[in-house]
């Protein structure tokens, strides 16, 4: 199981993009249907930039008022999309990618630090499962570089 594993290689790690470089790389490859997993960092008020990923080319940078990544920044809510051909402002890094989940990443206050943004060629490809699982994710995250502790150490 790719959490499990998670929790033991993440365990005494602090280093911010070492956490998000292992996950991404650990869940692109553990799952056949996923074409891009990343992270979208918040780097200033209201702006997203990528990294670190595993995958194609990633947009660079993604305010917060466009696109899939911007809305789940800006509500600190998770955002499936089935058809990403449906959302009016998505922002389309790559032409094959069909159905989208983001998961927002929150400190220790519960500021939203980051998304965690996977991309699938097929449509419909998240559900309940993956919105659940990938939360898990992001609160293990949460819980190891992004505590004040974390930072400090």
């Amino acid at each position: 199981m790719v959490f499990k594993k998670l929790e033991a290689i993440l365990d005494g790690v602090r280093d911010e993009i070492a956490c998000l470089a292992t996950v991404a790389c650990e869940v692109f490859h553990a799952f056949e249907g996923f074409h891009w997993v990343g992270f979208y960092r918040v780097t200033e008020p209201g702006v997203l930039m990528v990294g670190p990923y595993q995958g194609g080319h990633g947009c660079l940078r993604i305010p917060f008022e466009r696109g899939v990544c911007g809305a789940a920044a800006r509500s600190g809510e998770v955002q499936i999309v089935d058809d990403v051909n449906a959302v009016q402002d998505h922002i389309a890094c790559s032409s094959s990618t069909r159905s989208e989940i983001v998961l927002p990443v929150v400190d220790d206050k519960g500021e939203v630090v980051a998304v965690f943004d996977i991309d699938s060629d097929y449509p419909a490809n998240f559900d309940a499962v993956d919105h659940y699982w990938l939360g898990k994710v992001c609160t293990l995250l949460s819980a190891t570089c992004y505590r004040a502790e974390a930072n400090s150490e």
